[in-house]
Formats: structure tokens, C-alpha cells, sequence
């Protein structure tokens, strides 16, 4: 299998390809942030290392799961908790009011 060398920057063509993904979808999901990219007048642009990036990087989910995971057994969580309730004068459920 003969291996492509890649521009650093690439077209809505090329960059569809390298995702494998059709362009309609690239162009989808980079208009809604999930792909990094930018247009210019009619053209679609991507950073091919930001790519690589995008690709490597852990959702915002996963990175929020994962930290919160490490602090599963910190018991002072609910006391902190419960102080910034407190001190924003708020219940921690909704419509419940704060003596």
C-alpha cells in the first residue's frame, strides 16, 4: 500500500478523505464546532495537525467523567457541597427554600 503525503493545510476534499467522512458531514460538524476548520469566502480550510488533535483529544464528556471519577472518594466532597449551597443562599433542590 503506497502511503499520500498530506499538505499541512487542507480542502474540504482532502480533508473529507483523510476522515473518511463525506464532505456534507465535515462541513456539518465543523459548522457545529466538532471539527476544527475555518471557511474562507467559499472555501472550506483545515489544519491537518489540528485534525490529529481533534482526533486524540478525549470528549469534554469523557474528560468530566474521568474527573469526577478521581473524586470518588473524597469524602469531603458533600461538605463542600453542601457549604457552596449555603453560601449562594441556594437549596440544592430546585424550589426548595434555604433557612
Amino acid at each position: 500500500m503506497e502511503r499520500v503525503t498530506l499538505p499541512d493545510i487542507l480542502t474540504l476534499e482532502e480533508a473529507s478523505a483523510y476522515l473518511r467522512l463525506p464532505p456534507q458531514t465535515v462541513v456539518h460538524q465543523t459548522m457545529l464546532g466538532n471539527i476544527p476548520g475555518r471557511k474562507i469566502e467559499n472555501d472550506w480550510r483545515f489544519l491537518k495537525v489540528a485534525i490529529d488533535d481533534w482526533l486524540r483529544s478525549k470528549s469534554g464528556r469523557a474528560v468530566l467523567l474521568q474527573q469526577a471519577g478521581a473524586l470518588i472518594d473524597d469524602h469531603t466532597l458533600s461538605d463542600l457541597r453542601a457549604k457552596i449551597y449555603q453560601d449562594r443562599e441556594r437549596s440544592e433542590v430546585d424550589g426548595e427554600s434555604v433557612d
